[in-house]
């Protein structure tokens, strides 16, 4: 296995990319806010960002993806009708909350019986997804705390137990808006980025 050094500094996105798909963690820019990363196929991943964030084992995260065909990656049919609704809120700040009910992938519903995507508009973003598949992105914080603004306060979170820190200035953003898709319909659960539908 691949044995990471701690880069405390600005990184390349070829690093990026090569440590992400040899199940490492780092803190990148996303399209809303700071994000800490990891591979979404990788349970020992999952595992490793609940234990850093200290987050609510009962609380799933939101998934970046590349396309809606990494969609299927996680046993999710979408049909002529939520494509369409995924056509219209994507790319963009929204993420979508769609069903999941096989006991698959439990690591990253956390027995909701749901998982939640979003695909994102920066372009460099999906040039990263698509070299290393779907990656959980929760916020770059300690449950609780506030999100990072910036590299400094994300390295106040995680200090050396991060892979790595990409940094892109300072973000202030709301985070992404979370709607649910249920039988072909849209509820919000949560106003984020995207206020209008």
């Amino acid at each position: 296995m691949l044995r990471f050094k701690k880069i405390k500094m600005l990184v390349k996105i070829k690093s990026v990319v090569e440590i992400l798909k040899n199940n490492g963690v780092g803190v990148i820019p996303t399209d809303t806010i700071y994000g800490l990363v990891g591979s979404a196929l990788s349970r020992k991943t999952v595992t490793r960002i609940y234990e850093l964030r200290e987050r609510n084992p009962g609380k799933p995260m939101i998934i970046l993806v590349a396309s809606i065909e990494d969609i299927r990656q996680f046993g999710i049919r979408v049909n002529r009708r939520v494509s369409k609704i995924l056509d219209e809120l994507w790319p963009g700040k929204v993420s979508v909350i769609l069903p999941r009910k096989s006991k698959k992938f439990s690591y990253l519903h956390r027995n909701k019986n749901s998982l939640a995507f979003r695909l994102p508009q920066k372009r460099n973003l999906i040039e990263i997804l698509e070299k290393t598949g779907p990656l959980v992105a929760p916020s770059a914080n300690l449950e609780g705390k506030s999100p990072a603004k910036t590299i400094t306060e994300a390295k106040k979170y995680f200090g050396d137990r991060a892979d790595f820190y990409l940094n892109g200035g300072k973000l202030i953003s709301a985070p992404s808006t979370l709607v649910k898709i249920k039988n072909g319909e849209i509820s919000v659960k949560r106003l984020g980025g995207r206020k209008n539908f």
